[in-house]
């Protein structure tokens, strides 16, 4: 019996189907991973396609400390947003990190914790401010290197409490003003407003009620010095690339 051998094009058409059916294939599973990873941390990681491998952090609701939120709270777990800061500042292949905040505040030694780390990463960091970035906010915003606000954004300044609670013993407010002390050099060592401004801000009467503080909105905290620019997601982008690309050109020569 004669057989019959395939001419090389027709192998070459079969094969075909089967290399685009496996490129189709990882990207489905590549498009189902980052959609587990924006559901399950908030985040996600660029594709290699992008023009610059980043990774955007976001930070919502109310920022979740030592105790734990009750379960109809949107809120950021700080232990799951460390060890993201340390796989970002390990990997060589995310080039740079955007910083999406609308936050209420929360667990001040939580969210200054999180402002600390950010604040001493190498990696390009770019934060921005979309609603709104108060209280330990004000300090996770300005913990990037570069950092945006959106104009309908706000930000509210006010002194470190214990809601609901009274002081009971003098270390307690002593453990206060340090924690505020804390909190005011961060802020104006890594923003261009003074101490001397931002305690102002932070204990001005008869603007919030039953409270002391100041409300910002987008335009004030570009001009109290608390944030770099007023920007949108393109802006923040653009500033990020800039960093990467600056940081690349320094590393090659």
């Amino acid at each position: 019996m004669k057989l019959l051998k395939a001419h090389p094009t027709q192998k070459m058409q079969e094969e075909e189907p089967e290399e685009a059916q496996q490129d189709e294939e990882a990207q489905e599973q590549s498009e189902k991973e980052q959609t587990d990873q924006i559901v399950e941390t908030g985040s996600v990681t660029t594709s290699p396609d992008s023009r610059h491998v980043i990774h955007c952090l976001t930070i919502i609701g109310q920022i979740e400390g030592h105790y734990i939120l009750p379960s109809q709270n949107k809120a950021t777990k700080y232990e799951h947003v460390l060890p993201q800061l340390v796989a970002i500042e390990e990997d060589p292949k995310i080039e740079g990190l955007l910083i999406m905040l609308n936050t209420v505040g929360g667990d001040v030694e939580a969210g200054l914790a999180i402002a600390e780390l950010v604040a001493g990463m190498k990696t390009p960091t770019v934060s921005l401010v979309l609603g709104g970035g108060h209280s330990i906010g004000v300090p996770l915003a300005c913990s990037a290197k570069k950092s945006f606000i959106a104009p309908s954004a706000t930000m509210t300044v006010h002194p470190v409490r214990m809601s609901g609670l009274v002081l009971g013993v003098p270390q307690t407010l002593s453990y206060f003003d340090r924690m505020q002390e804390r909190i005011i050099n961060f802020v104006t060592s890594n923003s261009t407003i003074t101490a001397q401004r931002f305690r102002e801000l932070m204990m001005t009467t008869g603007e919030l009620v039953t409270d002391v503080g100041t409300v910002l909105d987008g335009e004030a905290a570009v001009r109290e010095g608390l944030i770099d620019s007023l920007g949108s997601l393109s802006d923040a982008l653009d500033s990020l690339y800039e960093m990467i690309e600056t940081k690349r050109g320094e590393a090659a020569q």
